[in-house]
């Protein structure tokens, strides 16, 4: 593996009530998916996570959801897709406002919970929501996972994509995820963990729940904040990725590092 980017949903706590310790979580990881508001996340979260991406350097990413605070957008609901596209635009939007009030740039995007999980099944609303991701900005970076209709929309609309390998969730046979209402559908135990990361870094595998081998073609790997372990676990692939001596390189400079490439073959 050329490089690797560590990634983590972030920022997703609500007003007195804090989901993850973010500050800690901040200078360990490479790229983050804040909150925009919607499923988690307000004004003073926003612009507190953005000056914390901004301090340690840490590529920016918007995270954007159904708009479902008490069920931490978990639940499936059912929009236009239209009226979908207009909330992905405004969270978008509400995120790109504190970016441009503290001078850093907002780098990519990613769907969160049931929205990430509906819009990775179906071609048909990837094309309307990503669609309003171009018409926002056609340099934003999609992040997702590999072999999905994110990825794939995503390339027929000629925008930017970065595949991400889910640390701590796991995967049906199909390659999208467990769901959550399924026993083992999130890793806790640290061991897993050691053994699912170092089979994607030195395999470009992993095993899927019914003991299948999937490959995953992915330059990123997320650990979700709100996992409780989440700290240690990046603590843990952290090591793990100095162990391979595989360098670390957020979205956008791996973007960069391919064009530069491109350019020299």
């Amino acid at each position: 593996m050329k490089y690797i980017d560590l990634n983590a949903d972030i920022g997703e706590g609500f007003g007195d009530y804090q989901i993850a310790n973010d500050a800690a979580l901040m200078p360990r990881i490479t790229s983050a998916n804040v909150a925009c508001g919607f499923h988690a996340g307000d004004a003073v979260i926003m612009a507190n996570t953005v000056a914390l991406a901004k301090q340690h350097q840490v590529d920016l990413g918007a995270h954007v959801g159904f708009p479902d605070l008490m069920g931490f957008g978990r639940r499936r609901m059912q929009i236009e897709p239209q009226v979908m596209a207009h909330y992905v635009t405004y969270q978008l939007g509400a995120l790109s406002a504190f970016a441009a009030s503290a001078r850093y740039p907002l780098t990519h995007m990613s769907f969160h919970g049931a929205l990430g999980n509906m819009v990775s099944e179906d071609e048909q609303l990837a094309q309307v929501l990503l669609q309003a991701v171009r018409d926002f900005d056609p340099n934003m970076i999609i992040s997702t996972m590999s072999g999905n209709a994110v990825e794939r929309v995503a390339r027929q609309l000629d925008l930017s994509v970065v595949c991400t390998f889910l640390a701590d969730r796991a995967y049906e046979s199909n390659g999208l995820l467990v769901s959550r209402a399924k026993p083992g559908a999130v890793i806790h135990d640290t061991e897993q963990l050691r053994v699912r990361v170092r089979q994607f870094l030195t395999q470009g595998t992993v095993q899927a729940i019914d003991g299948n081998t999937l490959t995953v073609n992915a330059s990123s790997i997320l650990v979700h904040g709100d996992t409780a372990e989440s700290i240690v676990m990046v603590d843990i692939l952290r090591e793990m990725i100095t162990e391979l001596d595989i360098p670390l390189l957020p979205p956008s400079r791996q973007l960069r590092q391919h064009t530069w490439e491109s350019t020299v073959l």
